[in-house]
């Protein structure tokens, strides 16, 4: 096919379908968060636990039932590490790639399309800094050290954090446990 040929072959095919159902996860997990009943109980949750435990309903089961959730998103993505990019499990597989996630949820501002336009940004990065090892700068013929190549994504991750996003503020109650008054 003229044109659907050359771009399945350059751009689709080769990746192991887990991308793929990372890439769905975005616009189901969106929908989730903003079009259900359910999302909008998690999200209020995470603003004011106390007003969703005054309508009656139980923080401490829609917490569980997000963690639960995301065990299974975060399952997926340690699968990805083990099955498609690395064939295998290796200790420090992960080489900061939480660090990097958690940057790119900041960066997003803790909303879903945002963060996999971030991902895929430090994704580029990360596959830059694969891409210039052993480059020799322009015009010289110094080489740009290895070390300095790979702390390169983790350099602009922190620089776009300090400077970039302005003020990215999470939810009030993440992180806090809620006890029930009585």
């Amino acid at each position: 096919m003229p044109i659907v040929g050359p771009l399945y072959a350059t751009l689709l095919s080769g990746h192991n379908i887990l991308v793929y159902l990372a890439f769905l996860c975005v616009p189901l997990t969106y929908w989730v968060l903003y079009r259900t009943r359910f999302g909008l109980r998690l999200r209020a949750v995470g603003e004011n636990p106390k007003a969703v435990d005054t309508a009656g309903i139980s923080v401490t089961l829609l917490r569980y039932r997000a963690l639960i959730i995301t065990g299974v998103l975060c399952g997926l993505a340690g699968a990805y590490f083990s099955i498609a990019q690395g064939n295998g499990f290796i200790n420090n597989m992960t080489a900061g790639k939480g660090f990097i996630a958690l940057a790119a949820l900041i960066f997003a501002k803790w909303r879903p399309v945002p963060a996999m336009f971030a991902t895929l940004l430090f994704g580029f990065l990360d596959a830059l800094q694969i891409r210039l090892q052993g480059a020799v700068l322009p015009g010289t013929s110094w080489q740009i050290p290895v070390q300095f190549i790979q702390a390169l994504p983790y350099i602009l991750t922190c620089v776009l954090l300090a400077g970039f996003i302005g003020k990215a503020i999470g939810p009030k109650a993440g992180g806090v446990p809620y006890t029930k008054e009585r």
